[in-house]
């Protein structure tokens, strides 16, 4: 489905990609684990044409995508949900999620979406009409992501939801990945500072340093790594291989 070959980018004369290669198939859930300034939120910038390869290629779908503005990838069908929410404070959830479809023209499809997402996030039904900059850092994480929902997303990117939340909101929010995934086919790429759950989650996932990819392998596969549990899952639960499936 994404497919990067090679993709360098470059801040001026810091290079903070340096030709990496990765792919994500359809109905997947792939993540990027890494220390801060390793380069995963450059990549999802550079997937989504807020900044342009200086080398390599970006396709999505069989199709080349590197450079293309942000809101003809929306309309492809990407959608993301930045690090830090992003949500507009001003306005209500309802009006929030409405922005999330601003490409959409059924009404009826847009109301049916809508109610998708209150069933997934009740507690954004319970503050449909409450202004966004005044809920909770967890409100608010729901709403970014109930809002890149929106735009019915083939591939949504989603870049540190867990940031800041409560552990009691992280489990919510993982939760509702998973379910995205196998009972919504939302395939996801997911940059996420709990490596543990993240990896836990993920069919395939990558480890970024230095803008490079320094490992690649199944979720299970990284999780088990020595050399992964010792830089990115100290003080995580006992990892534990996967029950075989009869």
């Amino acid at each position: 489905m994404l497919t990067l070959n090679n993709v360098s980018v470059s801040y001026g004369a810091i290079e903070a990609l340096r030709g990496i290669s990765m792919r994500v198939e359809k109905g997947e859930v792939v993540t990027l684990i890494g220390a801060n300034g390793a380069g995963k939120t450059t990549t999802l910038r550079t997937i989504t044409g807020l900044l342009e390869p200086s080398e390599g290629t970006i396709t999505f779908e069989g199709e080349e995508i590197g450079g293309t503005a942000t809101h003809k990838l929306v309309a492809r069908g990407i959608s993301m949900s930045p690090e830090g929410r992003g949500v507009f404070a001003n306005l209500s959830v309802r009006e929030n999620l409405n922005m999330g479809a601003y490409l959409q023209k059924n009404r009826g499809q847009i109301a049916r979406d809508m109610a998708k997402v209150f069933e997934m996030f009740p507690r954004l039904k319970e503050r449909e009409h409450q202004k966004a900059g005044t809920l909770s850092g967890g409100e608010q994480q729901m709403l970014a992501m109930g809002r890149a929902l929106m735009s019915r997303p083939r591939l949504l990117l989603l870049d540190e939801p867990s940031l800041g939340l409560a552990p009691l909101v992280v489990r919510q929010v993982f939760d509702v990945l998973q379910r995205l995934n196998r009972e919504h086919d939302t395939t996801i790429l997911l940059i996420e500072q709990n490596a543990f759950q993240a990896l836990k989650l993920a069919d395939d996932a990558y480890v970024m340093a230095n803008g490079r990819i320094a490992r690649g392998g199944t979720g299970m596969d990284l999780l088990t790594d020595p050399a992964v549990q010792s830089a990115y899952l100290e003080g995580a639960p006992a990892t534990r291989p996967r029950p075989v499936e009869t």
